[in-house]
């Protein structure tokens, strides 16, 4: 990738941006700097260290424009950032300059229960969004894994998709409207309240999922829906993969049954999670795999003849058991197990691993894992593998079973250009919901081709003609802009 000409954060940079915002939202600490400049992915994965010459807390959205206008007319690259949460190095600096940190815009702005939506800013963490709608007997639907840590703004910015999307769609299908500051410090607002809109192009679905390339998102108009009375989950043991994935879809065709959620968890996924919570997992001694089924209504009745006929489609698929959690305490425990997946493969391996979020049609996903657990026998690793399978999104998390060798890096290069290859045969994609970032920039031209590339790149530069906006995402680029 070559390399572009930005300019240096120098001590009167510095100073100037203190007199645009406020001494107490800029700093140059070294330690600050460090904690920022890094996401979720281990910092030995990358190819050199990547540190942001100073950080920027703006308060309002004419802070943000300040700022923003500021850089682009110095040439200075801006990596805007939320919680951290991210796992593809979509907020690491790659080329230094200001990390913009959206923390501080951390207000529900608005609850309209006429209009089922709420108005939120950047730093919202999710699950506050989850509980403000609540309260107004409302559904926000975007779930993510990481809901109780990370800020909707980054939910936005990568399209998370959680564990609800089979029936809501990734957090993109709830965005409405979002006021944004482009690069040269421009405000303006995509989208609104209004559920239909084809005046001009749909700039907000083009922002969603865009991992802060084409702008800073300041505000969101969120579409919310009516909270169910009743949920219900199931954890359903099989002895394989195979016979857990192939009855999802019965649940649906067969059954006429729309899950919230249908999460697949691997044998290795929950003995991890067994000893890292300190809590047993049903039949985890000789289980293969396991489903959690979420699903949703307001009439008692109709949800439990909805419960006891998923359950028999298991059985008569092999499933070992079904267990039923109708009460929030029983399913609090249940989800507790999954979105600890991730904290507890951390919790028992190296940091030097490979983390996966591949997606493959949902009939495609037994093969697929066929065809990594050869993969992984032959380079001497093992595979951590949970994920949507009512969506076909699964997060393999592969490390290396004797011990991390001095060649980890370029023997884990060497296994993905194995499996990828293999997840484009099956009809799949390189990733569903963590992002392109830094992390996997290099191998997307295996997916898209170069047309498809080069139109990003005239994108990219339309929004952002002086490419300031964190720069060094999602293609390689083969010459500056």
């Amino acid at each position: 990738m070559a390399d572009f000409a930005y300019s240096p954060v120098t001590p009167e940079v510095v100073e100037e941006l203190r007199a645009l915002l406020s001494p107490g939202q800029v700093t140059t600490d070294e330690e600050k700097r460090a904690a920022y400049s890094r996401d979720e992915v281990a910092s030995c994965a990358w190819d050199r260290p990547y540190l942001a010459e100073v950080l920027v807390f703006p308060e309002r959205t004419a802070q943000v424009s300040a700022v923003l206008r500021f850089a682009d007319e110095r040439r200075i690259s801006v990596t805007p950032r939320g919680a951290g949460t991210g796992l593809s190095g979509g907020a690491v600096p790659v080329f230094g300059g200001i990390v913009l940190s959206l923390e501080r815009m951390n207000a529900i702005l608005e609850v309209d229960v006429d209009n089922l939506c709420i108005t939120v800013e950047p730093g919202v963490v999710t699950s506050e969004i989850t509980r403000a709608a609540a309260a107004a007997g409302l559904l926000y639907a975007g779930d993510p894994c990481s809901g109780d840590a990370s800020f909707i703004g980054g939910n936005i910015a990568e399209n998370a998709g959680g564990n609800k999307v089979i029936k809501y769609g990734s957090t993109g299908a709830s965005v409405l409207g979002l006021e944004v500051v482009l690069a040269d410090g421009s405000v303006t607002w995509f989208g609104g309240k209004q559920r239909k809109d084809v005046t001009g192009y749909d700039f907000v679905r083009l922002l969603v999922g865009s991992e802060g390339t084409l702008g800073v998102v300041t505000k969101a108009i969120l579409k919310l829906v009516p909270l169910p009375e009743r949920v219900v989950d199931l954890l359903v043991p099989f002895p394989d993969a195979a016979s857990a994935v192939a009855v999802v879809p019965r649940i649906m065709r067969e059954g006429g049954i729309l899950p919230s959620s249908v999460e697949f968890m691997d044998a290795l996924s929950v003995q991890l999670a067994e000893r890292f919570l300190n809590r047993p997992v049903p039949h985890s001694d000789r289980a293969g795999a396991y489903l959690l089924i979420q699903i949703e209504g307001n009439d008692r009745d109709a949800l439990a003849d909805d419960y006891e006929r998923i359950g028999r489609f298991c059985l008569e698929h092999g499933a070992l058991e079904v267990f039923v959690a109708d009460n929030r305490t029983m399913r609090d425990r249940l989800w507790k197990v999954r979105k600890n997946l991730t904290e507890a493969a951390w919790a028992f391996f190296p940091p030097e691993y490979a983390d996966e979020d591949i997606v493959v049609p949902t009939s495609a996903i037994p093969e697929f894992l066929d065809r990594l657990g050869e993969i992984c026998a032959r380079h001497g690793t093992v595979s951590q593998t949970m994920g949507h399978v009512g969506d076909g999104n699964l997060h393999a998390t592969i490390f290396f079973s004797g011990g991390t060798p001095p060649d980890w890096k370029q023997r884990l290069a060497a296994l993905q250009r194995e499996l990828y290859p293999i997840v484009k045969a099956l009809g799949g994609t390189l990733t569903g919901e963590h992002g392109v970032g830094l992390k996997r920039r290099e191998d997307v031209s295996l997916f898209l081709d170069e047309a498809q590339m080069a139109l990003i790149r005239r994108v990219k530069l339309a929004f952002d003609p002086n490419n300031i906006l964190n720069p060094g995402k999602i293609v390689p680029w083969t010459s500056p802009p």
